[in-house]
């Protein structure tokens, strides 16, 4: 299992939900970011995270230690989190 594991998502996108299911039902610990809710500096600060990681700021976007996971996409998901 990966040492830290960093979702920003946001909490109306069904991709995001999915992907939030997803690290739930393989019991994988993460923390996770709904930009969207989040106010003032904490929101800026997410997104130039966000925009560091993908240029084209889309969501979800999902760090596994230093692997940018882009999307919802469960292969990939499986291969860099180890399951």
């Amino acid at each position: 299992m990966p040492e830290k594991v960093t979702l920003y998502a946001i909490s109306t996108c069904g991709w995001c939900k999915k992907t939030k299911r997803f690290l739930e039902e393989n019991g994988v610990e993460y923390k996770c970011y709904d930009v969207d809710l989040l106010e003032g500096e904490e929101k800026e600060k997410a997104r130039e995270e966000v925009a560091r990681y993908n240029p084209r700021r889309s969501y979800p976007t999902m760090v596994v230690d230093d692997t940018v996971v882009l999307g919802f996409d469960e292969d990939r998901l499986r291969e860099v989190l180890g399951l």
